[in-house]
């Protein structure tokens, strides 16, 4: 290797590549997603890597992803306008391993993985950086930068920058060190009033109309939060995640949706005892799958393994509890143990 960089090897990889090279991020690209494409697209394209192109799966609905892709030129396209795309071409997932619910099988080999989330096992690539301990992939893609020396331009150093402050809640969720010193190695080089227009375009009047009758379904156990959605996408039902928690008193939230083909269910977890990805192993368990972050998590279960007769609800809130109350006795009988512990020394 002698002194071969993550970037290095990429590249040299890539550069086999039969036709296309496509970096494909999760179907509904989040701000973490879009920026960690983005940089990668610009690290790749300055290192030779010439048929190159984004592309995504599903709808972007979300306002502050959409204005993301017209602040900072983002070249990402639907895969099913992506009319050259074919099995002779190569991928790079971002922000997402290949079996997670929330990404389509497209007809491209999937070379190679950079992501963020917990290590989903060995899926044949020919490359992978994977680091759960990281609170963004933005802030991997950032590293990329400066450990090769690599100037990002503004564009791509404030996407990534806005990317590390979404995924991470401005670094007081998840966030690793190496998440704080690319927070503040890009923030001079960034274009801070685009964060702030960034800022206020997170929901949009349809978002807000959605949340307004989600949160009339809020309901409390302790300290979980429950809410419903009826209709929304994966970064609504994280966000709406995301508000539940902050109410006072809740630590855990519980958000799902039910659509055609099944259940979406996002969890996030503020406590120490209780960690959102066993969460949603839980909920899904034997019937679906799931994964993420001890803070935050997201899973699915298909329509077709839902009992028809049974409410979602009750399912969902059953799980979550039993779940609670079986981690929070464990959680207190490991405190126990290490009070009885300290005392004997």
């Amino acid at each position: 290797m002698n002194g071969e960089t993550k970037l290095d090897s990429l590249v040299k990889l890539l550069m086999e590549a039969p036709d296309e090279v496509f970096i494909q991020p999760h179907n509904v690209p989040d701000p973490d997603a879009i920026a960690s494409s983005l940089g990668l697209y610009h690290l790749l394209e300055s290192r030779g890597i010439k048929k190159l192109a984004i592309v995504y799966d599903r709808e972007i609905e979300k306002a502050n992803s959409l204005r993301m892709l017209d602040l900072f030129n983002v070249p990402i396209i639907r895969a099913s306008e992506a009319t050259t795309l074919g099995e002779e071409d190569w991928a790079v997932l971002v922000d997402v391993q290949k079996s997670n619910a929330n990404v389509t099988d497209l007809a491209t080999d999937e070379v190679a993985v950079i992501d963020h989330h917990e290590y989903l096992g060995n899926k044949g690539y020919k490359f992978e950086d994977i680091r759960p301990n990281v609170g963004s992939c933005s802030a991997i893609i950032a590293d990329y930068f400066f450990e090769n020396k690599i100037l990002p331009p503004c564009n791509v150093a404030t996407a990534l920058l806005y990317g590390i402050y979404m995924d991470t809640d401005d670094l007081t969720r998840g966030a690793s060190t190496l998440d704080i010193d690319m927070f503040y190695r890009l923030y001079p080089l960034a274009n801070i009033s685009c964060i702030v227009e960034l800022r206020g375009n997170e929901i949009s009047v349809d978002d807000l109309a959605l949340y307004a009758e989600a949160f009339k379904t809020v309901e409390i156990y302790d300290e979980m939060g429950f809410l419903r959605l009826e209709s929304a996408n994966d970064s609504l039902l994280g966000a709406a995640g995301d508000i539940v928690v902050s109410i006072s008193g809740v630590n855990i939230a519980i958000a799902y949706a039910r659509r055609a083909n099944g259940i979406k269910i996002s969890t996030r977890s503020a406590s120490p005892h209780y960690y959102a990805s066993d969460l949603v192993r839980c909920l899904v368990d034997g019937m679906g799958t799931g994964g993420g972050h001890n803070h935050m998590a997201g899973g699915f279960i298909p329509a077709e393994n839902l009992t028809p007769l049974r409410s979602i609800d009750t399912f969902i809130k059953h799980r979550a509890i039993a779940f609670y109350e079986s981690a929070g006795n464990k959680s207190r009988h490991d405190d126990s143990s290490l009070r009885a512990t300290a005392f004997l020394r």
